[in-house]
């Protein structure tokens, strides 16, 4: 597996912010747990190659976004924010050196953080960021490939990501608060603690789940469900409303 990830923005104070507050975010704290990161990732067993494409965008860091990979094919996001989508072209170029490459257009609006893949099911959140022709370009251009795709809405957070990702076996982690539970029929899911609201958002390197620091209580539900939880500092990125899925693209 490789993981790509991006090197963290002088100006990540200047981000978009939706659902949380703005925080002076300490960038040489950022850079420390964004290289922890990295070393987190490759110990788990990926080959981590670190950009600095983006560097000089606020909210680069976050590349998830930016494209949805399948093994066929990297479909590269529209973005939902009109301040993010002068990362586009220097993330597809990157892109092209692993898969063919298919883009959302505009006016339709989707963002990698609410796309879900389970197998060969992606599950969609309906939020601030993803609209519905979003989705309908995304269900056009993966079902070439024989993926079908379901649509949850997410509410009261970023992107779907933030409230369901999926534990190793395809049980989905869920903050039931942020999402449409009706959406997730046939699926068995477990909520995370009501203390850790944030602690949906886990990143699957194998069967060992990468999730942060501060989410203690999830790490002991992720340990009881029989899985190896892997911790990881990402209290800056939290500020910026990012969470671990987001800090990287993730190639099979």
């Amino acid at each position: 597996m490789l993981a790509l990830t991006q090197t963290p923005s002088l100006r990540m104070d200047l981000g978009v912010r939706t659902y949380v507050g703005r925080t002076e975010i300490d960038f040489s704290r950022a850079l420390d747990q964004h290289a922890e990161y990295c070393r987190l990732l490759a110990g788990c067993g990926a080959a981590v190659r670190v950009l600095e494409t983006n560097a000089h965008f606020p909210d680069g860091v976050f590349l998830e976004d930016t494209a949805v990979v399948l093994d066929e094919v990297a479909i590269v996001a529209s973005m939902g924010t009109s301040a993010r989508r002068g990362e586009l072209p220097g993330i597809e170029l990157v892109l092209r050196e692993y898969r063919e490459v298919e883009r959302i257009e505009l006016p339709a609006l989707l963002e990698g953080g609410d796309v879900l893949r389970i197998g060969r099911k992606l599950l969609v959140g309906l939020s601030d960021r993803t609209d519905a022709a979003g989705i309908a370009a995304l269900a056009a251009l993966a079902g070439r490939y024989g993926y079908s795709l379901a649509t949850a809405v997410a509410r009261g957070c970023l992107h779907l990501k933030t409230a369901c990702t999926a534990l190793p076996d395809g049980r989905l982690l869920v903050n039931p608060d942020w999402l449409d539970v009706a959406a997730l029929k046939g699926s068995e899911w477990i909520a995370v603690p009501e203390q850790e609201p944030w602690g949906a958002n886990v990143l699957l390197i194998g069967d060992q789940v990468v999730l942060p620091a501060a989410h203690e209580r999830t790490a002991a539900l992720v340990a009881q469900l029989g899985f190896t939880p892997r911790s990881v500092d990402i209290s800056e990125f939290t500020k910026a409303e990012g969470g671990v899925t987001c800090l990287s693209l993730l190639l099979a």
